[in-house]
């Protein structure tokens, strides 16, 4: 599905689906999703936060059996994120391999979804009938998003027919409000860890740079950069090759970003030849 196909107002995210009548109360409702909001919280990473949710969700929305997570990547690719079990995947396939179906509606168009009878639905009939021999009576679909974007959606199933009433989509869209806030913390956290992890990374490989070859930090820098786009590969992975091995072929570097940053009489590299073992001196080309 293109980005031409995705359609939908965001108007429409966090609303009920076209088959809502009425709001559901729930006494307890404010007490669990408070205890569900600091469980989440607690969560080491972005992956356990998503299990969380999915495992939160099938025991919070009345009538859900099974939860599942899909996200899209690079706009057209969904993938599965989390379930609670193997149904719940494989009904996922089964969408993404029609093109159709609760979830994908849900990711494109941006709306709540509720398929109450999988023996009658007529929106999604190749889906369906798919879902149907999977032992899938209904399934709604909400859409996790915070005023950043989108970050997917959260899939319920149930093997009975009719299993989500508007009680249940109510829950389902406060929990999800619930789950989406706490999906994008874990992102921006590992993002964070990332950073800094690939920051450290690149500060031990000017070290060792600097150390062998006397060369400032700057110039360290340069060398990492200029081999980095020579041999087509992220700086990090530059990096963490250096850091990991202490070697880093300097052919691929070339004589001007090596030759013209180091002091050292024992630096001599050659554009296009030879390779330089770094921590253990140079080996001159050939």
């Amino acid at each position: 599905m293109s980005d031409t196909e995705v359609r939908g107002s965001p108007d429409a995210r966090g609303r009920p689906s076209t088959s809502y009548t009425g709001v559901g109360t729930d006494e307890d409702l404010a007490d669990r999703l408070s205890e569900l909001a600091r469980q989440l919280q607690d969560e080491d990473d972005v992956q356990a936060t998503l299990d969380a949710i999915v495992h939160g969700a099938a025991t919070t929305v009345p009538g859900a059996e099974q939860a599942s997570l899909s996200v899209i990547q690079g706009h057209e690719r969904v993938s599965t994120r989390a379930s609670t079990a193997e149904l719940p995947r494989a009904v996922d396939r089964a969408q993404y391999d029609s093109g159709q179906g609760p979830c994908l509606d849900t990711l494109y168009e941006q709306r709540t979804v509720r398929l109450s009878d999988t023996r009658h639905e007529q929106r999604w009939p190749d889906f369906t009938r798919r879902a149907r021999a999977l032992g899938v009576g209904s399934m709604l679909a909400v859409q996790l998003y915070v005023d950043g974007g989108d970050l997917g959606a959260l899939n319920l199933f149930s093997t009975d027919r009719d299993a989500f009433g508007d009680d249940a989509e109510h829950i389902a869209l406060l929990f999800a409000s619930h789950a989406a806030v706490a999906m994008a913390g874990a992102q921006r956290q590992e993002q964070l860890r990332q950073g800094l992890d690939t920051r450290d990374l690149i500060g031990q490989a000017k070290g060792i740079l600097m150390e062998r070859y006397k060369i400032s930090g700057d110039a360290a820098f340069r060398v990492l950069v200029r081999y980095s786009q020579n041999s087509n590969r992220r700086l990090h992975l530059v990096a963490e090759q250096l850091v990991t091995s202490r070697e880093l072929p300097l052919a691929a570097v070339g004589a001007d970003a090596v030759g013209a940053y180091a002091v050292g009489a024992d630096v001599v590299a050659a554009a296009g030849v030879g390779e330089a073992v770094v921590g253990e001196g140079v080996r001159k080309p050939a």
